[in-house]
């Protein structure tokens, strides 16, 4: 094959099922792959973006009207691999028979509940999570929730891209590494692919709010639709203030030629300026992955560019089997939904408080999210106790924490008082125990130690 050649790809992929406008996407970053664009954003071209919009809880008001045109749409393609996890991330439980779907099924019926408008919601599912979230989900058969017509939007797959030839990628002994996610970018050729965008339209859904399930400080917020229906710009995304976890995450920016924002992530920087990218009181803001679409300006934009949003192409170095480090390197093409920021013309952005980005990306963050220091509704909505003041407890557990299955018996401490807690070796934390200002627990190798009932307050036990 000639170096380049895109025909194999779309024959592959035809063969395979992909939507017409995922195979669209993936040509236009296929060929940017080939006229070796990087995808690279240097200090220069960009300037810090300053003077947002910001956004306080209750501002805005609730307009049932609004409601009754908007979808909420979950991101649920991720499996909890890292936490130990085969099956999709979201039928993890915050509370004993309450798993993060149970929350946006509650935070969806709340709104209805509370406008008598129809809420949608949408789940956008990877061949990985499709079987186990609709399964988990038959149970809300009765209220519209539990069928891939009801609430699913499938993800699409792209060919990995062997690196030396620029040709599909092939594993014969294992045909499925020869497939990768292309991003959570993917959201916009499968809204098209599916039929899911005019469906929408033709239902008189104008508004979409868009979101990953592990966030369960991400809930539909009836001030900021508000907000981003007066604003009338096509695209808005939710940021909040970087801090010093953040240095490495992606970060808002404009962009000096033609005053757009942009959203630049840490593969998307020159390696010389690094120290800019992290400089967190240069690039305040990051991005929550929390966006609201106007789906009409959206199909409008789609048919502009013949189909495909140009995202900017992120490419990934890998090898076609990632757990063997010798089998054939390859890369790996994704984009990002947040960078669609750059797409429209009149996009926006606003700043929102922390507390709706409170992502479960660990077993610190679900040891944390499972005690006292948040609260659980019964509209589905998981916010901090009213005593923490806006700030989460700092979980620290050893590598011997590092699965789901290992913080089971840890116990659940009262942690509303608990500016920090360190968990070294095995532990058990007997009911009734309270924890307060930093603290930090070691036990010896072997047979775990016992913490009994009683408050600790600021040292090492």
């Amino acid at each position: 094959m000639n170096r380049g050649n895109f025909s194999p790809f779309e024959i592959k992929m035809r063969a395979a099922g992909v939507m017409e406008a995922a195979i669209g996407a993936f040509r236009h970053n296929y060929e940017a792959l080939c006229r070796e664009e990087t995808g690279l954003i240097p200090e220069e071209a960009i300037r810090p973006a300053e003077g947002l919009a910001v956004f306080e809880p209750g501002e805005g008001g609730f307009d049932p009207a609004l409601l009754a045109q908007t979808v909420v749409i979950k991101l649920n393609g991720g499996l909890g691999t890292s936490m130990g996890l085969q099956k999709v991330k979201s039928v993890l439980e915050v509370r004993p028979g309450v798993a993060f779907l149970d929350l946006i099924v509650r935070q969806v019926k709340s709104l209805r509940e509370a406008s008598g408008a129809p809420v949608r919601l949408l789940l956008m599912n990877s061949f990985s999570t499709s079987e186990d979230t609709l399964g988990y989900l038959s149970k809300y058969s009765a209220d519209g929730f539990a069928t891939a017509s009801e609430v699913e939007l499938m993800q699409n797959q792209v060919p990995k891209i062997d690196e030396a030839s620029l040709a599909p990628a092939e594993c014969p002994a294992n045909p499925s590494l020869e497939w990768c996610p292309p991003g959570h970018g993917d959201l916009y050729p499968a809204l098209v692919g599916s039929g899911w965008l005019d469906r929408l339209l033709a239902d008189g859904v104008k508004y979409a709010f868009v979101s990953n399930s592990d966030n369960l400080g991400a809930v539909l917020e009836p001030g900021l639709l508000k907000h981003f229906a007066d604003s009338g710009a096509p695209f808005l995304m939710e940021v909040t203030r970087r801090t010093p976890a953040d240095r490495k995450g992606g970060h808002l920016a404009v962009r000096r030629d033609n005053q757009r924002l942009l959203l630049r992530e840490v593969a998307q920087c020159p390696d010389s300026d690094l120290d800019a990218f992290q400089d967190i009181d240069k690039h305040q803001y990051f991005n929550t992955n929390s966006i609201w679409l106007r789906l009409d300006l959206l199909k409008a934009r789609l048919e502009e560019g013949g189909g495909v949003l140009p995202l900017p192409m992120i490419r990934n170095r890998k090898t076609v089997d990632p757990r063997d480090k010798n089998s054939t390197p390859v890369i790996q093409l994704e984009v990002a939904m947040g960078a669609a920021i750059e797409c429209f013309e009149g996009a926006q952005a606003i700043e929102v408080p922390r507390s709706r980005f409170a992502p479960v990306k660990s077993t610190a963050d679900l040891f944390a999210l499972r005690s006292s220091a948040y609260e659980v509704g019964g509209d589905g909505r998981v916010e901090l106790a009213g005593t923490r003041q806006g700030v989460p407890p700092v979980v620290k557990l050893d590598d011997s924490y590092k699965l789901v299955d290992a913080i089971e018996g840890l116990g659940t401490p009262c942690l509303v008082g608990c500016e920090e807690v360190a968990v070294t070796g095995p532990l058990v934390f007997a009911d009734g125990v309270v924890l307060k200002g930093k603290v930090s627990f070691k036990s010896p190798e072997g047979s775990p130690r016992t913490v009994p009932a009683g408050t600790y307050q600021d040292g090492e036990f």
